[in-house]
């Protein structure tokens, strides 16, 4: 028997239930994970909320470390003993332990620890294809990074100055303007304080940014092309604050041809090759020290409600994990 959380309906964190399940065997090319960690994501909320849709009753979480205890037949990617990460679908993290595919494994460097690995696969694969695919960045360049001092923002801090990229973030309180500060943002404005776009253009004399990255979704998507330089691109990577209302494509003509993307790690992440290629790329600044995994929030995986309405009420900095 193992723990697990299910949902057998959308709505808020009291849908959540623990509960007792038996695991069988890993079939073919799967593989038998013992979880040490999980990460928390935005992402589980979406899904919860059914934002996002998936069959019910059904599991949340993307991403988790732990050791292998058994693999299927077939399975050449790990074998049994291996500390390994994840991050993507199947979804279904929010467990004890649980039977993967072994294609989605990666094996850990002895260097990273389980809560460092679970709270930075997801977040830091995302800022990975970001930075390098999506918009690929070059030293010189100036970004906008919405959620500055979240996860996935102290990540993105971090790898925009090894990468010599100007990060201008935005936060909702002084406190998380001094934390997204210490991680290398070049710039920080408290949108509560101040207004964003009228902030970025003073901070580029009028020029705009190579490019926006957005998690918040409705509230500041509008104002995120007013940030834009011509030809620029609005990486539109998430919805906390709600879907992104339709809008005209003259809106960005008006704004000098402005690109627009609405990219999903699953799709980066849709070969082997390419997801060891952005762990490689990963882990190697993890392990050297350049980007440094702040997990500031641990739960118990029974006290998985108060994570995500701590989460959704933005009372969270940085990485968030549940412990088995």
């Amino acid at each position: 028997m193992t723990k697990l959380i299910r949902i057998n309906r959308v709505g808020g964190p009291e849908v959540m239930e623990l509960v007792d399940v038996e695991l069988g065997p890993p079939g073919p090319g799967e593989a038998q994970v013992r979880q040490h960690a999980i990460g928390i994501n935005f992402i589980d909320v979406y899904f919860r909320t059914g934002l996002y849709a998936q069959p019910l009753p059904g599991g949340l979480g993307m991403e988790g470390a732990g050791v292998v205890e058994a693999i299927g037949e077939g399975v050449t990617e790990v074998k049994v003993g291996d500390r390994v990460a994840y991050a993507g679908r199947p979804i279904g993290a929010y467990a004890e332990a649980r039977n993967m595919p072994a294609s989605q494994l990666l094996v850990l460097p002895d260097n990273v620890d389980f809560d460092t690995a679970a709270a930075m696969m997801l977040q830091g694969l995302t800022v990975q294809y970001l930075f390098h695919r999506t918009v690929p960045l070059k030293a010189g360049d100036t970004i906008l990074f919405h959620a500055a001092a979240g996860g996935v923002g102290l990540i993105a801090c971090q790898w925009a100055k090894l990468l010599g990229v100007t990060l201008i973030g935005t936060v909702g309180s002084d406190e998380k303007a001094e934390l997204a500060t210490r991680n290398g943002a070049h710039h920080v404005i408290n949108y509560n304080k101040e207004n964003f776009t009228t902030r970025v253009r003073e901070i580029t004399g009028g020029k705009g940014v190579t490019a926006v990255y957005d998690s918040i979704g409705k509230d500041t998507f509008i104002g995120s092309l007013d940030c834009l330089r011509p030809l620029g691109t609005m990486v539109s990577f998430g919805n906390a604050s709600g879907p992104v209302e339709p809008f005209s494509l003259s809106e960005l003509a008006n704004r000098g041809s402005l690109f627009v993307t609405r990219p999903s790690l699953m799709a980066y992440m849709s070969t082997r090759a390419e997801l060891e290629t952005a762990a490689k790329s990963l882990f190697g600044v993890v392990a050297s020290g350049e980007v440094k995994i702040d997990v500031r929030q641990r739960y118990a995986l029974a006290d998985v409600a108060r994570a995500h309405t701590e989460l959704e009420a933005r009372q969270t900095t940085g990485s968030s994990i549940l412990l088995p």
